[in-house]
């Protein structure tokens, strides 16, 4: 039998444009949920989720979802991009609960968008060229997701780290996914995908004995975003978004699911509910350490 525990890591945080996170939204409506700095950003999380496996011969498995922006950036880029943190924030969440990267076995993306894949790199150096961490893991990304990264469209090109898609096209690491489940995963994962924010996002859904849980990503960044019509300036699709959202929530609902949040700088995993046809959230967890699954 395996046994299964999460942990909710902080990586590096950022400061972003609210206008640009809600769309179409009005400002009244969205600084109601977040409140805008003096330059109109909000504060944004780049989390991610460590499940640690431990099976019945007491081995341990450690899977990571996602490594946030990271701290790649030259400073010039770092602040345009609203990155806080200078070090690199991730590095410093494993080492709390007393891992290093070179103890993760598998890192799973979404997709390859810096803000949820730059983690993946060393911090910025002027002296030293880019290099991958996670030495001993599988990197796992869906395969049109990868594609997008290797052919991105004009309007999402900056969002992508050419010297990551190299380092990883290299590495003799990388792993990409079709289908519903994963070899390398196993069983007790499901992978959901979306193409309103952008081609092929991989969506992870973890079997638990309270009801599966589901990395989010950037289908619903955090809280705010669970409301069907709320989407972001960033999405390639917005109405096909919101269709895709819809049919997760209901499904989720139905089975007592729960969202992982990446981008919600307060909270890290609620309950879905539906009351008179909305969707929310119920119980939450802002910051889950050793959760049993």
């Amino acid at each position: 039998m395996t046994t299964k525990t999460l942990w909710a890591l902080l990586g590096n945080s950022q400061r972003l444009d609210g206008g640009a996170m809600f769309g179409n939204a009005p400002r009244p409506v969205w600084e109601r949920w977040i409140a805008p700095d003096a330059l109109h950003r909000i504060p944004l999380a780049c989390r991610a989720m460590l499940i640690r496996e431990t099976h019945a011969d007491g081995s341990v498995r450690h899977l990571l979802f996602e490594t946030g922006i990271g701290a790649f950036f030259e400073p010039k880029l770092r602040e345009r991009f609203g990155v806080v943190e200078p070090e690199h924030v991730l590095v410093q969440s494993l080492a709390a609960v007393g891992l290093t990267p070179d103890d993760i076995d598998v890192v799973v993306l979404s997709h390859l968008h810096f803000d949820h894949a730059g983690g993946l790199l060393t911090a910025y150096d002027p002296d030293k060229p880019l290099a991958l961490l996670f030495a001993n893991a599988k990197i796992l990304v869906g395969a049109e997701a990868w594609d997008r990264a290797q052919h991105p469209h004009a309007r999402d090109r900056a969002s992508f780290i050419p010297e990551l898609t190299a380092l990883l096209r290299d590495s003799g690491r990388l792993e990409t996914l079709t289908g519903e489940t994963s070899q390398t995963l196993g069983p007790d994962y499901r992978l959901h995908r979306s193409e309103g924010h952008t081609p092929g996002l991989l969506l992870t859904e973890v079997a638990s004995a309270e009801g599966p849980i589901v990395f989010a990503a950037d289908l619903i960044p955090g809280r705010p975003w669970v409301h069907l019509p709320i989407t972001m300036g960033y999405d390639r699709f917005p109405e096909r978004l919101i269709d895709e959202k819809d049919a997760l929530l209901r499904d989720l609902v139905a089975r007592n699911g729960r969202l992982f949040f990446t981008h919600d700088s307060e909270c890290a995993l609620a309950r879905v509910t539906l009351d008179k046809g909305r969707f929310g959230v119920g119980e939450l967890w802002p910051s889950p350490s050793a959760l049993a699954l």
